[in-house]
């Protein structure tokens, strides 16, 4: 998962979690004060009901049109009562006809009660005040009590949360998306320098430049100076490396030149001992300076082209061993490109289509291609081929680089270090067309 993915997916996180938090409070506080407003009018309500009764000597008087319109329309939701202290309704509200709101209640005076109730699957909001009612008559001194009563189905109300939390999600998750958007802009805008660094060292592995030369912010500069400080050292190192092997090889040399040049005159014995020292002599300085020159996979340089590469040296090869007439047949996909230094392929070619030519009767088989991430190739003729027991002495681990093969030279042994400085493998077996097939994966 990229840096991008990631603070996106953590920011959506904290943002939804912030976000129910967020609407759920206030979904909350707005049940809150509307059940607070609901009450509010229903004590307004009863207020102007208490305000409007009357007791007289025949009991109690209630005016004949009704308070409020909704008190006056049958089944509104809206419901009135007036009991006595024993729970006997003395009076209710026109609005009571055809509902089935809850029963009145009966309290004491002063008593004040706000409840919600349910009647089959409805819910009522109800409040009561009970009171005790003075009258004019004589040796009632005790007055009348009385409870005032008001019911309110809650229909309109769960109407009304349910139309509030709707609009307030919406609104909500418009803002999330748009905090979103904002914040990928922001993050595509704030990491453009982590892309650009990533670009550069793309062209830079893919040998198309050598260091990162755009200017950064200062965060990331310590990074970016640092990595061209690495880039640097690493050539300087291989640079000394191949420039310590190569005056080494090349100081070795003269001295066997001379040791050559000296025998002049010598007996033939002595001669040819010397000979064939200074010539094993000279086959290690050859191997070593090609050491020297192998670069390795070091995720840093060019691509090339196989098919090219083997163009050109089956070209030169068909004219060096035009007497043979061989015939040459190339398996290889003209998009195939090869991630590495290019004298290392030539290398590996160079040595293995001059063996295949050199002991092949008429015919030679080319063949590469890609499985995954790896280069496969395989270098087959129709030879004498070559004993199991020289293949496994050639291939086995601790192979020193100056034991070289008798028949074969040291071209073995320099595709075999090439190989493995590229953390591939060498693998030689008996192929189909009699002779020997060579295959490389790297």
């Amino acid at each position: 998962m990229s840096l991008n993915q990631r603070i996106i997916l953590s920011a959506t996180l904290v943002l939804v979690i912030f976000i129910s938090l967020t609407a759920l409070t206030l979904e909350r506080a707005f049940s809150d004060s509307a059940e607070s407003a609901l009450r509010d009018k229903m004590t307004s309500q009863l207020y102007a009901l208490m305000a409007a009764a009357e007791v007289g000597d025949d009991g109690l008087i209630m005016p004949s049109d009704e308070l409020d319109a909704l008190l006056g329309l049958p089944s509104s939701g809206v419901y009135a009562f007036v009991t006595s202290k024993t729970g006997e309704t003395l009076w209710q509200s026109s609005s009571v006809l055809g509902a089935k709101p809850p029963p009145p209640v009966a309290l004491g005076r002063g008593e004040k009660r706000f409840s919600k109730t349910n009647v089959g699957s409805v819910e009522y909001f109800m409040l009561a005040h009970g009171v005790n009612w003075a009258t004019n008559t004589v040796g009632e001194a005790d007055a009348l009590a009385l409870t005032f009563v008001m019911s309110t189905d809650l229909e309109s109300f769960d109407k009304q949360i349910v139309h509030y939390r709707a609009t307030l999600w919406g609104w909500l998750l418009a803002m999330a998306v748009l905090l979103l958007i904002s914040q990928a802009l922001i993050l595509r805008w704030g990491l453009s320098p982590l892309r650009k660094v990533g670009d550069e060292l793309n062209r830079i592995e893919n040998g198309k430049q050598e260091d990162i030369e755009d200017t950064y912010p200062h965060e990331i500069k310590r990074l970016t100076d640092n990595i061209n400080i690495l880039l640097e050292h690493e050539r300087e190192h291989k640079m000394r490396y191949r420039n310590a092997l190569g005056d080494l090889a090349h100081s070795l040399k003269t001295p066997l030149a001379v040791l050559q040049s000296s025998l002049a005159g010598r007996d033939e014995k002595t001669v040819s001992t010397f000979e064939e020292q200074i010539r094993r002599m000279n086959t290690i300085v050859e191997y070593q300076l090609q050491r020297a020159a192998t670069s390795g996979s070091g995720g840093i340089g060019s691509y090339v082209e196989v098919e090219q590469a083997i163009t050109r040296l089956t070209g030169s090869l068909l004219k060096v061993y035009r007497d043979k007439q061989v015939k040459l047949e190339v398996d290889v996909d003209p998009s195939l490109m090869f991630k590495g230094d290019e004298g290392d392929l030539m290398e590996i070619f160079g040595n293995l289509l001059d063996n295949a030519f050199k002991w092949c009767k008429q015919r030679v088989v080319v063949s590469a291609g890609l499985q995954g991430k790896r280069l496969n190739i395989r270098i087959e003729d129709d030879g004498p081929g070559m004993k199991p027991e020289l293949v496994k002495q050639l291939l086995q681990r601790g192979v020193r680089a100056d034991e070289t093969m008798p028949g074969h030279g040291i071209g073995l042994s320099i595709v075999h270090n090439i190989v493995q400085a590229y953390r591939g493998s060498l693998k030689i077996e008996q192929s189909e067309l009699g002779g020997v097939a060579v295959s490389v994966a790297i």
